[in-house]
């Protein structure tokens, strides 16, 4: 992917996407999205009873902001996994706006975004089996 230089549109955009990743962590770090009724529920979980593979990531990161590390796996073993991929974003996202460029991202591929989509689906499945060792991935 080549270094682009981006113009204005894309540098607001950017931006924003940085403000709206700082406005979001600044709620769940501030709010226990166990107590504030505002957070939404899964839909998938809340109609099906089924965990998909993002369940527990709102109380996962409150917890991680809070420093508990095993209470934010406890929640959603992939917290570390969704906490690298929004850090890298809002870095990416800030280069774009300040700079008005990006870096060069050759880890970013199909293969990369399929191997992603692959691990999510099977923590999706296997968090939803309800016998030993399997539960303890249920949010």
């Amino acid at each position: 992917m080549p270094d682009f230089i981006y113009k204005t549109p894309e540098r607001v955009l950017a931006a924003s996407g940085l403000a709206a990743i700082g406005a979001g962590s600044f709620l769940v770090w501030f709010f226990d999205p166990g107590k504030a009724s505002f957070f939404p529920g899964c839909p998938l979980l809340n109609v099906t009873g089924f965990a998909c593979p993002g369940c527990g990531l709102t109380r996962g990161f409150h917890e991680l902001f809070h420093g508990d590390f095993v209470a934010a796996l406890d929640f959603n073993a992939l917290v570390p996994v969704w906490a690298l991929l929004f850090a890298f974003l809002a870095v990416l996202f800030a280069s774009i706006a300040v700079r008005g460029r990006g870096f060069k991202l050759n880890f970013v591929n199909t293969a990369s975004i399929s191997m992603f989509l692959g691990i999510s689906a099977v923590f999706g499945i296997l968090r939803n089996i309800p016998s030993e060792p399997f539960s303890v991935l249920f949010p």
